[in-house]
């Protein structure tokens, strides 16, 4: 082999390790896909799975992604995995968002964990995982688990719709909604 091919291998081969060596620290938090299953678990309290659970319901149209076509929207969520948005576009057209799939709120073992309750969905292209509304992913454990202390932080608020193909890196956005 030659020397450069050999040096260029042992540069990649460092950056593997050093990728490895600084992943991001894991924080408690707990995931359900509806209130009763919250309620199921012995170790939360009743009113905290409701409280949690309105939260994230209270946030979900604030935050999901948005898109200009149902169609768009079901190309990355799924057929009938989308509904209509409960506001309009400037130019007063319809927008679609994907269904709530899920929640996620702190875990209650270890006490208030700072893990913000926010929905959770599910894409085409990872239907297994759940993911938050800035395409975090989160996992597919549901109840408690740890999750990555950036998808812990509340998801930040949409303000443009998807013109197609929209959840994670192939999005493009344009335009704005009227809130």
């Amino acid at each position: 082999m030659k020397r450069s091919k050999s040096i260029s291998l042992l540069a990649m081969s460092a950056s593997v390790v050093a990728l490895t060596a600084c992943e991001e620290p894991a924080v408690d938090a707990a995931v359900f896909e509806n209130l009763s299953q919250c309620l199921a678990d012995q170790n939360v309290e009743r009113a905290q799975c409701e409280a949690e659970y309105k939260s994230a319901k209270d946030q979900h149209a604030q935050v999901a992604p948005k898109y200009q076509s149902k169609q768009d929207c079901e190309a990355d969520f799924g057929s009938g995995q989308c509904e209509t948005a409960p506001y309009q576009t400037q130019s007063g057209g319809s927008v679609f968002m994907p269904l709530m799939m899920g929640y996620m709120m702190g875990s209650m073992l270890s006490g208030r964990t700072g893990v913000a309750s926010q929905p959770l969905y599910r894409s085409t292209s990872d239907p297994n995982n759940f993911r938050t509304a800035d395409n975090r992913k989160v996992g597919n454990t549901i109840g408690r688990t740890q999750v990555a202390r950036s998808t812990s932080r509340a998801p930040s608020m949409k303000s443009s719709t998807v013109s197609r193909g929209g959840f994670g890196a192939r999005a493009r956005s344009f335009g704005s909604v009227a809130g």
